[in-house]
């Protein structure tokens, strides 16, 4: 296997709608595994993805299902959130404000979807939930210029989705945006802040926003969580990885990425109350259940809401993940307990 690696390449740069620079770069110093045989079960498969370009090695992967069994949502409908009457306030939802329009992605839609392809404030994002490794990031699906949308591949790397652009169908990694097979490998996509939150914190904090509907192919699921006991067992559902030594690796971390990632543990900073680092505050309060405890999610013991902003008040990117997928993906990481 030849290992070839590759210098950091401009981004392709463009302005999207509402004014953010955009979108995907290339990640810089990622080692590019040419002539991998391409597994005979993906051709079987029928994938048009160019396996000849690969960020990492195929034997890392492992299939699950087929691809979009798990559907993305590609035509998203709303509703003002002051009209819930259903979902119970404790319940976590994805939380997103762009150019002033607010939007909720209740996790017991996301859990049956793991992918919505929408736009706000004239922004088109993929919003993402993985619940196998409990992160939710929302990307800019803007490709060279082009609007494309996101589905689920079947596949997981580290218990972690896979997700596959429908143009080209490039592989890209949901825990951190960087592209793994096809044309694309080596690009990585530009996310912005979200927050996992109660959605009694979403309405309080944004109540003219609006909040996802649920999609007819799963309705009958809603509320309920096939993971029940999940976020207590011993080993992560899928994982091939060594679990961490010094933290159990189902703790809760909230990840901050880039040059110098770190992590700040779940239970420190609900005792705290607080944390601060590098000028970011991190912050915890009561009120949001677990999406993967109990077999109902309302149910769920209280995990808290957080937020993580700069020195000056702007909600920063950060994941709240499970620890063994943080070091699992980034195994130097320092994960403050």
């Amino acid at each position: 296997m030849l290992i070839r690696s590759f210098a950091r390449i401009l981004a392709v740069m463009a302005i999207s709608a509402g004014g953010f620079a955009t979108q995907t770069a290339f990640a810089e110093n990622i080692p590019l595994y040419e002539s991998q045989e391409t597994p005979g079960r993906w051709v079987a498969e029928g994938w048009k993805t160019d396996f000849s370009r690969a960020t990492i090695p195929y034997w890392d992967v492992t299939d699950v299902i087929g691809r979009d069994n798990i559907p993305s949502i590609d035509e998203p409908k709303f509703e003002d959130v002051s009209n819930n009457i259903i979902i119970p306030g404790n319940e976590p939802v994805i939380g997103l404000e762009l150019n002033g329009d607010a939007r909720a992605y209740p996790l017991r839609i996301m859990m049956w979807h793991e992918i919505v392809n929408d736009n706000v404030g004239g922004v088109p994002v993929a919003v993402t939930f993985c619940p196998l490794c409990n992160t939710s990031i929302v990307f800019d699906r803007t490709i060279d210029g082009e609007a494309v949308t996101f589905g689920t591949s079947g596949k997981l790397r580290n218990s972690d989705l896979i997700m596959y652009d429908r143009p080209t169908q490039s592989w890209w990694q949901q825990f951190d945006g960087n592209a793994l097979a096809g044309v694309h490998a080596g690009r990585k996509l530009k996310s912005y802040p979200s927050r996992l939150m109660s959605l009694d914190l979403f309405k309080q904090e944004y109540p003219d926003g609006k909040m996802l509907l649920p999609d007819p192919r799963r309705i009958s699921q809603l509320g309920r969580n096939p993971y029940a006991g999940y976020d207590r067992t011993s080993q992560p559902f899928l994982f091939r990885g060594e679990m961490p030594e010094d933290i159990n690796g189902m703790v809760r971390v909230i990840l901050i990425q880039g040059s110098k990632p770190f992590a700040v543990a779940l239970p420190r900073l609900s005792e705290d109350g607080s944390f601060s680092k590098d000028g970011l505050t991190f912050s915890w309060s009561a009120g949001q259940a677990s999406a993967l405890d109990t077999s109902r999610i309302s149910d769920g013991r209280d995990v808290g809401n957080i937020s993580v902003v700069d020195k000056n008040g702007n909600h920063v990117v950060h994941e709240i993940t499970f620890a063994f997928a943080a070091r699992a993906f980034i195994p130097d990481l320092e994960i403050i307990q």
